[in-house]
């Protein structure tokens, strides 16, 4: 008995490392751990940004994909979700399918310092402030002037927020102790070149 106890939880332990093995792996550890944006803050990010149907939403650290999505499915906009977790990206491509926006949203396995990012009209992030403070050059060289970006939560250290907003929170998406608050930058005018 105790032998076909002690068999019974070697194929158990056996089945769950093989099946740890098959989810696919981020190819380097993330940043940040996944903590989903609340939908309170998903509509004050888009609101505080703007969003128009003409407008291209580029997500950094996407996640489930819900800023995309929820850009897409409410305002038509197109939106793209960069992500280095290959199971977030599964995940977002499966709920812009369920949102019936995989035509408007496409999401991207990558590491969000590496990707382009030139055709984005509209930034969000949810990263850590050292995170933000990390990725700001790459989006002042890349971005065109005049682009939005908007951060849930973190700030940018001495760059100082045009606008910032705070987020109602509902019972069920409240995170304990996080500021609850969203930020507006825009990327200045570039220094003209010398002739």
């Amino acid at each position: 008995m105790k032998l076909a106890r002690t068999t019974f939880c070697s194929l158990i332990a056996t089945a769950l490392v093989g099946l740890a093995a098959a989810q696919p792996q981020p190819k380097r550890t993330p940043d940040v751990i996944y903590l989903p944006t609340t939908d309170p803050a998903v509509d004050a990010m888009l609101t505080l940004a703007g969003v128009k149907k003409t407008d291209v939403v580029y997500d950094l650290g996407c996640g489930d994909g819900r800023i995309v999505i929820t850009a897409a499915k409410k305002y038509g906009a197109r939106g793209v979700g960069i992500d280095i977790d290959p199971q977030r990206i599964a995940e977002a491509r499966e709920n812009a399918k369920k949102a019936g926006v995989e035509h408007l949203v496409r999401f991207e396995e990558n590491d969000l310092f590496l990707a382009d990012i030139k055709e984005a009209t509209i930034v969000t992030l949810f990263l850590l402030p050292q995170l933000n403070l990390k990725l700001k050059p790459k989006l002042l060289a890349d971005l065109k002037s005049g682009t939005p970006i908007i951060s849930n939560t973190f700030d940018m250290g001495d760059w100082k927020p045009e606008k910032e907003v705070t987020v109602d929170p509902t019972d069920q998406d409240d995170y304990s102790g996080l500021s609850k608050r969203v930020f507006r930058w825009t990327v200045p005018p570039r220094p003209s070149q010398p002739k």
